[in-house]
């Protein structure tokens, strides 16, 4: 079970306490990827944002994360970030992250923190669970870190994955943001079935085809 700082104690009075983050919110191509995570004790050392990390240093807390501690992810496709809007497509994540691991612990947590200044609630229909948004979250709460680097993580394997179909955008590099080799690769192939349309470069440029 999570201890409860005093930052999160006044809020969530009793039970696990779950982090959340997401990656992905930006990028011209790819999903948006949750994390959810109850932490260990003890907790990973080293914890932080997942973008202030090495690569290395990310893939070694994720792999003790996944050993010791409980978590899981939500993800979110293309076709629903178009028809949703990035920000609802994020909410969406971040409700499948904590439902999945809800499901895996057989039970609610006393409260979900998440990076950010907003929570799904009444911004996605099946939230159900108290919540509270922390600015700067991933680097303050120790939880928040572990969901930013399992998010993240899992996000750039997929992109990883995504670039053996698609070796022209580089997104085994920049993970579908839109890079200067990018953004060229696109205006000379055009976008692929996992391009975000309703982004503007990537409808600017499948208009000008």
């Amino acid at each position: 079970m999570t201890r409860l700082t005093p930052a999160t104690r006044f809020e969530f009075a009793h039970g696990l306490v779950i982090g959340v983050d997401e990656a992905g919110r930006g990028p011209l191509a790819g999903p948006v990827v949750a994390g959810a995570v109850v932490l260990c004790k003890p907790r990973p050392s080293g914890l932080d944002d997942s973008k202030k990390l090495s690569a290395r240093r990310r893939a070694e807390l994720e792999a003790v994360i996944h050993r010791r501690c409980r978590w899981a992810v939500g993800v979110v496709d293309v076709d629903e970030i178009d028809r949703l809007n990035i920000f609802g497509a994020t909410m969406l994540a971040m409700t499948r992250a904590v439902a999945a691991l809800c499901a895996e612990l057989g039970e609610e947590p006393g409260g979900v923190l998440i990076d950010g200044n907003m929570t799904p609630h009444g911004r996605c229909a099946e939230w159900r669970w108290p919540a509270r948004a922390i600015v700067g979250g991933d680097a303050l709460e120790p939880s928040i870190s572990a969901a930013s680097i399992v998010a993240k993580e899992h996000r750039d394997r997929m992109m990883r994955e995504l670039a053996l179909a698609h070796p022209h955008y580089g997104w085994e590099r920049n993970a579908g943001y839109g890079t200067a080799e990018h953004l060229a690769a696109l205006r000379r192939h055009g976008p692929t079935a996992h391009h975000r349309r309703s982004f503007a470069p990537v409808a600017q440029l499948a208009l000008a085809l």
